[in-house]
Parts: structure tokens; sequence; C-alpha cells
């Protein structure tokens, strides 16, 4: 018998358990979330819009190079046998810089002298006669030819004697001397490097879409590694054409580097205004939902959230600038967005300032 009560007695628990929890907790359950199919407000943090001054500028990066930069290569091989210069040092336009063997081009030189000497000689002595009628007209046009002929091997010749020697082709400071006198040279064979420090030429990229708004003498600022403080250059040149793979603008500014504070092959970080500071709205980026029409965003009215959609400007790294889609005074969402859509319910759980 009680082998029978048992199992009859733990069916009428289970039983008494399921009809508790349909009647009693779910009735509970549902009497909480109120009337059915009416969501709970959605939590939300807000911001009120305000007016702020915008700077239309943008921070981008950029290459510091010399004004004018060569480097010094010998045209012809051969054994250096002079070497002009004191590295790390000051070089004026057309010093002699390096001097390589050319013996056996000035003997060459030195003979073809003598020859055009005997030739012009002896082409005076056949123009006398040919007024004469002394000798043939044929006669004095051979002798013409061969003094042109030896004129043409002389400046041939000094040609090559002047590619044995590099000048300096600016004003500019040397920098290290890669070979040393007695060596031998060919055309690949890099001697130095010549810069123009005073002025510097800073490169720079800007992003298309501000590309109309970058015009020639405007200013710039900017900062690199080696010192704090800001410097100003001023464009000059602006590529004409956009970028295809980077999408962006080639502009180059010129900086006059009196006291030598910065050098080349430094990196800059320019800070360029497209335009004056103007009244506008700034607001935090994660209010923001990107669309297939551009940017929207969230307002509380009356109670209910209802979606507006921007025109959107500047950006840095939290906030936004908005051209149009605001008013003075809006109440914005900024976090929680996520759930929302239009006519909702919204409980504001905290306000940004």
């Amino acid at each position: 018998m009680k082998k029978v009560l048992l199992p009859l007695i733990i069916i009428v628990a289970i039983v008494a358990l399921v009809l508790i929890k349909i009647f009693v907790i779910d009735k509970d359950k549902k009497a909480a979330q109120g009337p059915p199919g009416k969501q709970p407000p959605a939590p939300v943090t807000v911001t009120v819009v305000k007016n702020a001054m915008v700077s239309n500028t943008i921070i981008i990066t950029g290459d510091i190079i010399a004004n004018e930069e060569v480097e010094l290569r010998p045209e012809t091989s051969g054994k250096i046998v002079q070497i002009n210069f004191i590295e790390g040092s000051n070089v004026r336009k057309g010093q002699l810089l390096v001097k390589i063997n050319d013996a056996d081009l000035q003997a060459t030189l030195r003979k073809l002298k003598a020859q055009l000497k005997l030739a012009d000689e002896k082409k005076g002595r056949l123009e006398s006669l040919l007024k004469i009628n002394g000798i043939s007209q044929e006669d004095y046009d051979m002798a013409l030819n061969t003094s042109q002929s030896l004129q043409s091997d002389i400046d041939f010749t000094q040609a090559e004697i002047d590619k044995t020697e590099i000048y300096a082709p600016f004003d500019g400071v040397i920098g290290l001397k890669n070979v040393s006198q007695g060596s031998y040279a060919t055309p690949a064979t890099i001697v130095a490097v010549i810069q123009q420090l005073n002025p510097l030429k800073i490169d720079f990229s800007v992003p298309e879409r501000y590309a109309s708004q970058v015009k020639n003498n405007s200013d710039i600022v900017f900062t690199t590694g080696t010192y704090g403080e800001n410097f100003r250059a001023k464009i000059y040149a602006i590529e004409p054409k956009i970028d295809p793979a980077t999408r962006s603008l080639k502009v180059r500014a010129l900086y006059n580097n009196n006291g030598t504070k910065v050098f080349p092959g430094a990196f800059a970080q320019v800070t360029l205004s497209l335009t004056e500071d103007v009244a506008s709205f700034l607001i935090p980026t994660e209010a923001l939902t990107p669309t297939v029409r551009g940017q929207k965003a969230y307002v509380i009215k009356g109670g209910k959230v209802k979606t507006v959609q921007l025109e959107t400007g500047m950006r840095n790294d939290s906030t936004i600038q908005i051209i149009n889609g605001l008013a003075q005074g809006d109440t914005l969402v900024v976090t929680g967005i996520m759930a929302l859509r239009d006519d909702m319910d919204v409980v504001i759980k905290g306000i940004r300032k």
C-alpha cells in the first residue's frame, strides 16, 4: 500500500507546483509588466544641444625635406685626386668639391691644340694663295675642314675634362663623405650629399573632401619631435590633381629655417586652418548612427523618440560638427540608441554636459 501511495503523493505535489506557477507567479509577473503589448520605457542618457564655436582645422602628418638636395656623383670613372670640402660644412655654389684624375685628357688636349695651331697657320697660307688663284678651292676647303675637325676634338676633350670635376650646384651644407682621396669612383659612386637647409619644405596631403578649401599663401602651423614649439610656414604649391590611390591632395609649404632648428627628414604634425571659427553644434560621435542616406540621431520630444537626419562637418576623436538637422535646445540621445525606434517611450537615466 505504501508503495502505491508514494508515487501518487509525488504526482500531486508536481501538479500543485505547476498550478502555483501558472496562476500565481506568472500572474504577478504580468501584473508587474503592465498591459499586454506595452514595452517598458528604454533607459537612455541625453545631452542638450547648444551652440559652440568650431574652428575648422585639420591635423595631418607631413614630412620635412630640404629645399634642394643632390647626391654628388662623378660623371666619369677614375681615381679621386682631390677632395676639397670638410664634412658637414657650408659650401658655395660653383665651389670645386672633387677632382678626378684627368692627366691623359690634359695630354690629349695639349696635343690637339698644337695640331690646331699648325692647321690654322696652313689654312692662313692657303687662303692667301686662293686670293691670287695660286691653289684650287678644293685645297683650301680641305685645310679648313682639318682646322674645324681639330677644334671639335678640342671641345670634346674639354667636355670630358669637365666631367672629372664636381662643383657645388647651390649654396648649402655638405654631408658625410663616402670616399677617400685615392679611391676609384664611378658614376654609381655617391661621394656625398649636399642639401639646402634654409628654407625648408613641408610636404603633406589633405583629404579629398577639403581639397577645394586649400589655397596658396595660406599659413600652417607644424611641430616636430625635436622641439616642443610651434613653427609657421606658408603654402606655396599645390598638386593639380587628387592622388587616385590615397584620394588626397598633395600640398607643399615653405618654412624660413633661420637658426637651423629644423632638419630635413623629420616628422611634422601639421595643423591647417581651412576657415575662420564659426558658431555651430558639436555633439558626441557616439550619438550618431550611419544610414544609407548619411547619419541619423535620436531626439526626445514629448517623452518619445524621434529620428532626425543630420548633415555633418568636422570631426575629431570625441565630437562631430552638425551643420543641419538639429536646433538649439534639442534633447539628444547619447547612449542606449541601439534599441530605439520612432515614437518609443524612454526614461532619462543621466544628462551629459
